[in-house]
């Protein structure tokens, strides 16, 4: 999971959530330095190896968190402008563990009715990261809790959804479908869902390694889409490593 919390900094968020990770990391690079001496001359280059392999993806994995959460423009949300045709009259906010968006949205459409759903089940997301980030940040009391297969919404009830680094938390191929027909059942003709993730692609496989196959990959997103009777309207890439996706329901559909 990554986030940073509003005028905090994103790395210090990230590392916060994430430290086993980053233990793990440091401990692999700092053990190689002090073997290698010790090591025997066939296995020292093993050593050097895994120590430098360790340390490149702590530093490229640093950057790249203060460079999108940090330094980018994702938390201004000036993004959106570029994927919406204008304020939603009403919009839905989906999240699986912590809400990083109700508020930002809110002050951004003050207009716009909001309903903020919570997906969390503990049963399911049973990632550290997500727990230590409920901690950290308890989710907002206006928050209603609900299924993938359940949002507690009417039908057509909202110009538009987002999923702001959400959906990869379902796990479950069939819980991403589910949440997506809800998405579209509370979609009013003509809405948009906003998806925002990383991807599983090169850009963020080269600073993420092996953390990147906890994303998915876009031909997912957009299967998903289809399946659910939803085009793909905007595709907007932020800072390099995260897509944001504006799929559109037809006035038909």
């Amino acid at each position: 999971m990554n986030r940073p919390a509003g005028h905090r900094s994103g790395v210090r968020e990230v590392v916060a959530y994430n430290w086993p990770l980053y233990t793990a990391g440091i401990a692999v690079a700092a053990g190689a330095g002090a073997l290698h001496g010790g090591l025997p001359p066939r296995l020292r280059p093993v050593a050097r190896a895994a120590g430098a392999a360790a340390a490149g993806l702590l530093a490229s994995t640093t950057l790249a968190t203060w460079l999108v959460y940090d330094r980018s423009g994702l938390y201004g949300f000036d993004w959106l402008d570029t994927l919406l045709p204008g304020p939603p009259a009403a919009h839905l906010v989906v999240g699986t563990g912590l809400d990083e968006a109700s508020v930002p949205l809110a002050a951004r459409w003050p207009g716009s009715r909001q309903t903020t759903v919570d997906l969390y089940d503990p049963a399911v997301m049973t990632e550290g990261s997500v727990r230590r980030a409920r901690r950290r940040v308890p989710p907002p009391t206006h928050a209603l809790p609900g299924r993938a297969g359940a949002l507690p919404v009417p039908d057509a009830s909202a110009d538009a959804v987002l999923l702001f680094f959400a959906a990869h938390e379902l796990r479950c191929r069939a819980e991403r479908g589910r949440l997506f027909a809800e998405c579209a059942r509370a979609l009013r003709p003509g809405g948009s869902i906003v998806l925002v993730e990383h991807l599983r692609d090169p850009a963020n496989t080269a600073v993420f390694g092996p953390g990147a196959w906890h994303f998915y990959p876009r031909r997912e997103w957009l299967r998903l889409a289809d399946e659910t009777g939803l085009r793909l309207a905007a595709e907007r890439r932020i800072a390099g490593l995260v897509t944001a996706f504006s799929f559109t329901r037809g006035a038909g559909a």
